[in-house]
């Protein structure tokens, strides 16, 4: 039976807790044990629910095979316990792996356990972790990070992401896949997806027309996706259309096709077996040489060098 041990400093983000906890639960391998660091029994969430059931610091003194720290407004408030700091160096000296929640990062920096690791948190506290602990090498787009004994994830869902691979890592992909069945979800947002997609920004788009056309950029990647053909689309000039981009995106419509694109193309590199040139042709590159100079213009490193980075992450 592998001990998992679920702990963060009290008001906790409730998902960064019950995430995991309902992951891990679904195995019958796991033991999962929610730690409060007052001893009183009970976890105060931010949402003014407490968990119950808790178990004090000190009860936990055999060895650990996953620690679990959480976070949320205790974690995030610059002040740290420093008993409880303490106690988390000293359980993750008895544990196999350590895994932080969102902010839970900042306490396992406090702990001194991150000097020298590549890690991220929620993309809002990631300048802060940098500027506050130096020693940590902050990367802000990942959803989950491993580097060697230490796991990190971003905000919040990102939790059980986290927490889904550690299960494939454990008991494999079938197992893993169970379980992302059972909490109806997808099986796994990879590590490398992007905390903040081009994919989602056309739910902040405010022109109803371009979100519209924003979905059907997404359903046909393969398609004709020039300037000419989605202006004709949506029924502006291509003058006009490219303004309207400008404006609401920031960016213009070829930028924008181009980043929908290759976060396409890095999905299906993550998680699939399919080869480069397969994926160039699903993404509508045309040809991998085109994906190759598309990818070295929008994330600065080809397709080719980003799978190899992607699976020397896995290992």
């Amino acid at each position: 039976m592998r001990k998992v041990v679920i702990s963060g400093p009290p008001p906790v983000q409730i998902l960064d807790v019950t995430g995991p906890l309902e992951v891990f639960s679904n195995v019958p391998d796991y033991q999962v044990e929610i730690v409060s660091l007052d001893g009183t029994g009970q976890l105060r969430t931010n949402r003014g629910i407490t968990l119950s059931g808790a178990v004090s610091p000190t009860s936990v003194s055999s060895s650990i095979d996953t620690l679990v720290i959480a976070g949320g407004p205790g974690a995030e408030c610059g002040e740290y316990d420093l008993d409880y700091v303490r106690w988390i160096a000293d359980a993750a000296g008895r544990s196999r792996r350590v895994a932080s929640i969102c902010t839970g990062a900042f306490l396992l920096a406090a702990a001194g356990l991150l000097d020298g690791k590549r890690v991220v948190t929620h993309w809002k506290f990631c300048d802060r972790l940098a500027r506050e602990f130096p020693k940590v090498n902050v990367l802000p787009n990942p959803i989950f990070l491993r580097d060697g004994s230490i796991y990190t994830s971003a905000g919040i869902t990102a939790g059980i992401d986290l927490s889904l691979a550690l299960v494939e890592e454990d008991h494999g992909h079938q197992t893993a896949l169970n379980v992302a069945r059972q909490l109806v979800m997808f099986l796994v947002r990879p590590g490398g997806q992007a905390q903040y997609s081009h994919m989602l920004s056309r739910q902040v788009t405010t022109s109803e027309p371009l979100r519209e056309l924003q979905v059907y950029m997404l359903e046909n990647l393969k398609a004709n996706l020039s300037v000419d053909a989605l202006a004709e689309r949506i029924g502006m000039s291509p003058r006009h259309f490219s303004r309207v981009c400008l404006r609401e995106m920031k960016m213009n419509p070829g930028q924008f096709v181009d980043r929908l694109r290759v976060e396409a193309a890095q999905q299906m590199i993550d998680s699939s077996s399919m080869g480069l040139k397969e994926i160039a042709e699903a993404c509508g590159f045309g040809s991998a040489d085109s994906m190759r100079r598309t990818f070295q213009r929008v994330i600065g490193i080809t397709a080719g060098e980003y799978t190899e980075r992607f699976k020397r992450a896995k290992e």
